[in-house]
């Protein structure tokens, strides 16, 4: 759906505005639309709740978290930008509490289902045993002009970011670069930004969440964890994602054509946020082989002549007091106290 379209759309439904004048010790109500439909009943408080949604585009039922900025009902003529976070893999949206997330007066955070290994984008194979997984159909086609409908939101690029952890810091940067009309921010706290042959770890890593390779070694292995009891069951197949992920006579392209850090140039225009550790130089922590993802990232910018925001905390010792460098929520609430009030003066600017 063209920006303008929804933006039409946006400013002309306000029945929930009207709505939530009315009450304002439970959620608001969200009318179905853009093929979302609401199924069970909304959990949480007026300004902190989530909501559970079906679509034919991915199988399944999805929570959608959504963050209202303190000062929302006082004043039902504002609107507010919105920050789309996107979470790692393989968690959930009702997870994703960070207090950095709750602090924001001016701006509406949206927190939508990107499933446990979903990876943000339209599988190639939509006949796997998981069913229709068009996550990026999902997102952007659905989940983005529904709030705009529902919520008092600025519907433009300018009032507009996308910002992820892990699997979602992949998923911020793939988004802006499909759709730059739609983001004026992106930013990836310790996401997997490069999925060429030169990070061929990361790009193993996606496949091994596609395939259920984890729950196969569990389940081969003498050790006290449940294989029965993955994230990542069923596995499927390694090319039901991108392709197949060998660079083999060109046989990866499409993993070539999603990998951010090969089209930083579509970031013309959108202000890049990169955040970082080392994982204390440890090759068994995951944050040791993001970094080099990182830095394979901010090469790409340098050579282009782009402005961005890179953090590398290196092992954390100066990077908040929860923070060791590695690749876990102590990190990366750190990051988004410092992306947060960036955000807020880019939007405010």
């Amino acid at each position: 759906m063209a920006a303008g379209i929804v933006t039409a759309l946006a400013m002309a439904v306000m029945p929930a505005a009207a709505a939530q004048a009315a009450d304002t010790t439970s959620p608001p109500p969200m009318a179905n639309g853009f093929g979302l439909t609401q199924v069970d009943t909304a959990v949480g408080g007026p300004a902190n709740f989530s909501i559970t949604v079906t679509t034919p585009e991915v199988a399944g039922k999805h929570h959608i978290k959504i963050i209202l900025p303190s000062g929302y009902y006082d004043d039902p003529g504002r609107r507010y930008p919105v920050l789309y976070f996107l979470h790692g893999s393989p968690d959930d949206p009702v997870r994703q509490n960070y207090p950095a997330l709750t602090m924001s007066d001016s701006m509406i955070t949206v927190i939508p289902d990107g499933g446990a290994r979903g990876w943000y984008a339209n599988w190639l194979n939509q006949k796997t045993q998981l069913g229709a997984q068009n996550w990026e159909n999902f997102h952007l086609k659905q989940v983005i002009p529904f709030i705009d409908a529902n919520l008092r939101t600025l519907p433009t690029k300018k009032a507009r970011a996308i910002a992820g952890v892990s699997m979602g810091g992949f998923g911020a940067f793939h988004y802006a670069q499909v759709r730059p009309d739609l983001f004026s921010q992106t930013a990836s706290l310790s996401g997997d930004i490069d999925l060429s042959a030169k990070s061929m770890d990361l790009r193993l890593a996606v496949v091994a969440s596609v395939t259920d390779a984890l729950g196969a070694i569990c389940g081969s292995s003498s050790g006290a964890c449940d294989p029965d009891n993955s994230p990542y069951k069923p596995g499927v197949d390694s090319d039901a994602l991108f392709g197949s992920p060998y660079p083999v006579f060109n046989a990866d392209w499409r993993w070539n054509e999603v990998d951010p850090a090969a089209h930083m140039d579509k970031l013309a225009g959108v202000g890049v946020s990169v955040y970082v550790g080392n994982g204390g130089g440890s090759p068994v922590e995951p944050e040791f082989w993001l970094e080099g993802a990182a830095q394979h990232v901010k090469d790409s910018m340098d050579a282009l002549g782009m402005s961005y925001h890179y953090v590398d905390y290196g092992d954390g010792s100066a990077w908040g007091t929860q923070c060791n460098g590695g690749h876990n929520a102590g990190c990366w609430e750190q990051d988004l106290r410092d992306l947060i009030p960036r955000l807020e003066k880019a939007f405010a600017s």
